[in-house]
C-alpha cells in the first residue's frame, strides 16, 4: 500500500528501525564533523584542482549525504512490523525461507523482507518482488510458480524459519 506521496512504506522491525535511526544520528553529527575536518585539512594543502585528498573528502561527503537522504526518506515512511515467521508457520516478512528450484537438488536460503533487514550475506527477497509475493502466506512443502524477469520459475518451499 502506498502513502500520499506514492511511496510504498519501508516495512522494518523495531530493531532495524532503531539501528537505522542511530546510523542517521551518527552520520548527521559525528560523520559531518569528521568530513568537514577532512575537507578543511585538505584545503590547507593548497591548490584544490590537483589535491587528491580534497577530492576524496568531497566524494566521501557526497556519499555520506546521499545515505543521510536515503535514511531520512526510509525512516519517514517506515512501518514497524513483527519479525519472524508467522505463528502458523507461514512465510511472512522477516522470515528465512529455504527453497529448492525445480530441477535442482540444492537448496538455498533467502530472507524475505527489506534489504535493510538483511542477515549477513543471505540473499534478500523483497515482499513486493514476484518471488516475495508468491512466498507470502505459504508454508513448507508448498510448490509455487512465479513470473521472474527471465520467465516462469517453479520452487518448492523446503523450510520456513531459520
Amino acid at each position: 500500500m502506498t502513502d500520499a506521496s506514492g511511496t510504498e512504506p519501508a516495512r522494518l522491525t523495531q530493531e532495524t528501525y532503531e539501528r537505522l535511526q542511530a546510523e542517521l544520528e551518527d552520520l548527521t553529527t559525528r560523520g559531518r564533523v569528521e568530513i568537514a575536518r577532512a575537507i578543511e585539512s585538505a584545503r590547507a594543502l593548497g591548490d584544490l584542482s590537483e589535491n587528491g585528498d580534497y577530492h576524496a573528502a568531497k566524494d566521501s561527503q557526497g556519499k555520506m549525504e546521499s545515505r543521510v537522504r536515503q535514511l531520512q526518506a526510509l525512516l519517514k515512511h517506515a512501518e514497524i512490523v513483527e519479525a519472524g515467521p508467522a505463528a502458523d508457520g507461514t512465510v511472512s516478512e522477516g522470515t528465512v525461507v529455504t527453497l529448492r528450484y525445480e530441477g535442482d537438488d540444492d537448496t538455498q536460503e533467502f530472507f524475505v523482507g527489506s534489504i535493510e533487514e538483511r542477515r549477513g550475506d543471505m540473499p534478500v527477497v523483497s515482499p513486493s518482488a514476484p518471488l516475495g509475493q508468491a512466498l507470502i502466506g505459504r508454508t513448507a512443502g508448498d510448490k509455487i510458480t512465479y513470473d521472474a524477469p527471465g520467465g516462469k520459475l517453479a520452487v518448492e518451499i523446503v523450510k520456513v524459519g531459520a
